[in-house]
């Protein structure tokens, strides 16, 4: 499956940036546990862990539509869109708390490529 196993590639240097990124500001304010009340620990952490609860059943759902013969340029739209959407959002949430239209954009896009996808496996197991 050379489509999926490049989100996947691609995502694991994403969850890997921002897993850096968490590990830097604990080294930078001492910070063993939790975030220790630190607000930029806190966006890190929530970016990096946002990352990690969205992206598994994304790339499940990409690799088992790739399975099922899905073309390949309609694979590397919802791939590349959904890889795009998680930067946004992980660069959305890492510069604000609040509301951010990276922040937005970022959700909407990994929402509507995840329905699209759970709608065309959907489709493909009425059709068999």
């Amino acid at each position: 499956m050379p489509i999926t196993s490049l989100f996947v590639a691609l995502a694991v240097l994403l969850v890997l940036v921002l897993a850096i990124r968490v590990a830097a500001r604990r080294n930078a304010a001492a910070i063993g546990l939790g975030d220790g009340g630190d607000v930029e620990l806190e966006r890190r952490m929530r970016a990096h862990g946002n990352a990690v609860e969205y992206l598994p059943l994304a790339l499940l759902e990409l690799a088992l539509l790739e399975r099922a013969g899905t073309p390949a340029t309609l694979l590397y739209a919802l791939g590349g869109t959904l890889i795009l959407a998680r930067v946004s959002h992980a660069i959305g949430l890492s510069r604000s708390r609040g509301r951010s239209v990276g922040r937005a954009l970022g959700m909407l896009g990994t929402w509507l490529v995840m329905l699209a996808m759970a709608l065309l496996l959907l489709w493909q197991v009425a059709r068999v």
